[in-house]
Formats: C-alpha cells, structure tokens, sequence
C-alpha cells in the first residue's frame, strides 16, 4: 500500500504495524520488519505507527529510518482527549495482551480491546465466518460511541486500540507526554546510543 501511495504522490507515510490498533492490513507484519522493509524501499519520508507509546520506541523508529510516531491509543490517555475518563482509565490499567482482533473472516481484520462483547463477537464470527450481520449488533459503531462519549463503560461495547494499551501507566496532558516521549528519547540517543559507538 506504501509503495502504491507514493507512486501516486504521497509526500509522506503512516507504516502501520501490525501491533495497531484499528486495521492493521491482512498480512500480519510488525513494525520491526516493516519498518526496515519502508527504510529500504520508500523514497518518501515515513512514520512509525502502531504500538508505540514511549521515547524508547521513538528512539528505535528514528534509528530505523522514520521521522517519527503516530501514537493514537496513546493519545486517547490523556488529559485533552474527548472521550470519557472512565476509558482512560481502562486505558491505563490494561495489558499488552488486552486486545484481539476481529473481523480477519471479513479481510478487514481490526485490533480492538478484550472484553466480554469483543469475546462474544470474536465467538459469533468464528461460528459464522464472513457473515458481517451475525457480529454486527456488537460492533456498530453506535456502541462504542455510547461508551466513550456518556457511560464510561469499556466492557459494554466493541473499540479500537493498540497493543501500546500495556505500556500506558498515567493521563498526563498531552504536552507533558510529548515532553517526556522527546526527552526520553533523546537521552537515549544522546548518552545510550553514544556510548556504544
């Protein structure tokens, strides 16, 4: 899709890995294959996104040849963010393994968070591959959009995020984030990196 974009003038790429949340493609490739398959072959500037949430990892995306993150579960743990506190929190006590993916029967396959109506879709699907109207009723976006904007229940409907979910442990504002992320990784790469050369 990256090569397919940039021959019809893209001027930059979002590689999606497959540890993002929302659809991650069909072939299952993790950022750090893909990211070293975009280095080699794009001739247009890149960022890393899926799974990413921590300067380390921003240290590691520009060392293999991206400009930078796209960090949306992330984002979503923060103080700015539109969405109900309730989620946040979720957000913050998840694991890496808090996710599953659905609708693969469909080839639109989507990482969303573990919980019973994921579980309960994820079952349905696999009862009655391919057929959209079964899982439907659990994956409407209506449900999540209830969740998000006025109940603050993450266990009542089915929604999109990223494996990233295990490394998010507070809801700092969105500045106090992106400093961090920056300082982070810039001291990786000014002490850590340099000290290996």
């Amino acid at each position: 899709h990256a090569q397919t974009a940039a021959r019809m003038g893209a001027d930059f790429i979002s590689m999606d890995g497959f540890d993002c949340g929302g659809h991650p493609g069909e072939e299952d490739v993790g950022n750090w294959v893909l990211l070293a398959q975009a280095a080699q072959e794009l001739k247009i500037p890149f960022v890393a996104s899926g799974g990413a949430a921590t300067g380390s990892q921003l240290a590691a995306a520009l060392a293999m040849g991206a400009e930078g993150l796209n960090m949306g579960t992330r984002f979503m743990a923060t103080v700015e963010a539109p969405i109900h506190q309730d989620i946040k929190d979720a957000l913050v006590k998840a694991k890496v393994t808090d996710t599953l993916h659905l609708l693969r029967s469909l080839g639109n396959t989507e990482r969303v968070f573990k919980n019973e109506m994921s579980l309960k879709a994820k079952a349905i699907e696999t009862e009655k591959p391919g057929d959209i109207n079964a899982i439907y009723p659990y994956i409407k976006g209506e449900n999540y959009r209830k969740s998000f904007q006025e109940t603050g229940d993450a266990y009542s409907s089915v929604w999109s995020c990223g494996q990233s979910i295990g490394l998010i442990n507070d809801i700092p504002t969105c500045q106090q984030l992106l400093d961090r992320i920056c300082g982070e990784a810039e001291d990786i790469i000014k002490s850590r990196l340099q000290s290996k050369l």
